[in-house]
């Protein structure tokens, strides 16, 4: 008897040590995606990216789906982008309970420098939060200010009215 309740008090600790390793795996594949991010290396998040992915953000009503999201990469990293550097990038666990997003989390923000190959720079804020399923990145949502982004590039805005 005395064996059974010890064994019972051992239970909480190796579903701890469990959650501990899946959550440590988890930031590993976000920090390896990041990697692939700023070595422009298509292939790398391409494997990362579960076939039914799903990304949404940063502006409201945009998605994208795995097969455009590599397209776009592809295309980006010949044609746009000269580097990314995730600057002072921190994650974090989050674990939803119950809903449309139940499942494991990993939050990243960071402040990203993007060089472009025509020479502009700029320095975003921003935020992406990954669901993780089976080892792949299943679903993200990314939050930046695009309008910063355009202004420091240049771009000012203008409100039709003011034409």
């Amino acid at each position: 008897m005395r064996k059974f309740i010890y064994s019972l008090l051992l239970v909480p600790f190796l579903f701890s040590c469990n959650t501990d390793n899946k959550d440590e795996e988890n930031i590993k594949l976000i920090e390896t995606y990041i990697n692939s991010v700023e070595n422009l290396d298509y292939k790398s998040m391409e494997a990362l990216l579960a076939d039914d992915y799903l990304g949404l953000g940063p502006s409201f009503g945009d998605s994208i789906k795995k097969e455009q999201a590599v397209t776009n990469w592809k295309f980006f990293s010949k044609n746009l982008y000269k580097k990314i550097h995730y600057n002072k990038s921190r994650n974090a666990i989050v674990r939803i309970k119950d809903g449309e997003n139940e499942g494991d989390w990993v939050s990243n923000w960071a402040e990203l420098e993007i060089e472009y190959k025509d020479g502009n720079k700029i320095t975003l804020w921003a935020n992406s939060t990954y669901q993780i399923k089976a080892g792949k990145i299943v679903k993200s949502y990314t939050f930046y200010n695009e309008a910063d982004g355009l202004r420091q590039m240049g771009f000012f805005f203008i409100h039709p009215s003011d034409l």
